[in-house]
């Protein structure tokens, strides 16, 4: 489903156009607005309600005693999995703590060697501004310059600002995100609440089918876990 067709779509169920909105204020929503805005909210629901590993990425950077923090990606939603690159290549994956952990741990700020554990830190700031909305903090301190390697659960474009109008979510399981975005209009709309009831219910059964795909079938295969089987009753 591309968004034009989403967009005739949720016109179509909701039977509204959604014309220009005028505030109190004297400003203007226009009809792009108002459901470029709907489609979002609907995306983020979804995103955090699946991980799906088809929306993964990773990147990398480097740490060091004198740059012992790293800035999380600006569309950083998770961490999958957080590894530092020893100098012979090798990885050591590091493990989540919380930074009280790292502090009681190495209370010492001279204490370095290879980070074995990270922390999310809250926002990078330089001087008064805030660079970006997390960074992580690694213990120990880097005894040297290390490449980090992030793979991580991102927020996607939204099909909103797709420039060619599509994204993996609308191809693949367009049935979720129509129905998410009908909830959200719905709930724009001070809808009827046997709608709003009717469509959450098939939101969650379409969301059940992305769940069995992002958190079932693309985490598995028929070597480990055998061939799915229906029960026979």
């Amino acid at each position: 489903m591309t968004y034009s067709e989403l967009v005739t779509a949720i016109q179509s169920y909701t039977e509204n156009q959604f014309p220009l909105v005028t505030l109190a204020d004297g400003s203007t929503v226009s009809s792009t607005t108002q459901i470029n805005r709907i489609i979002e909210q609907a995306e983020q629901r979804i995103y955090n309600s699946v991980q799906f590993p088809s929306l993964r990425r990773s990147q990398t950077g480097v740490v060091s005693q004198t740059t012992p923090y790293l800035s999380a990606p600006d569309d950083f939603l998770s961490v999958y999995s957080f590894a530092v690159v020893n100098t012979d290549g090798s990885y050591s994956y590091m493990l989540n703590k919380d930074v009280n952990f790292l502090r009681e741990a190495y209370p010492s700020p001279s204490s370095t060697g290879l980070p074995k554990y990270y922390a999310l830190f809250g926002p990078t700031v330089v001087t008064t501004t805030i660079t970006n909305e997390l960074s992580f903090m690694l213990a120990p301190k880097p005894n040297t310059s290390y490449t980090v390697e992030l793979h991580y659960y991102y927020y996607p474009t939204s099909i909103t600002l797709a420039s060619s109008g599509q994204t993996w979510l609308g191809d693949n399981f367009d049935t979720v995100l129509l129905y998410g975005s009908l909830i959200e209009a719905y709930t724009f709309m001070k809808g009827e609440s046997d709608m709003v009831q009717l469509y959450e219910m098939k939101y969650k059964e379409a969301l059940a089918l992305a769940k069995r795909l992002g958190d079932g079938m693309e985490r598995q295969d028929a070597y480990r876990s055998g061939q799915y089987r229906q029960a026979v009753t």
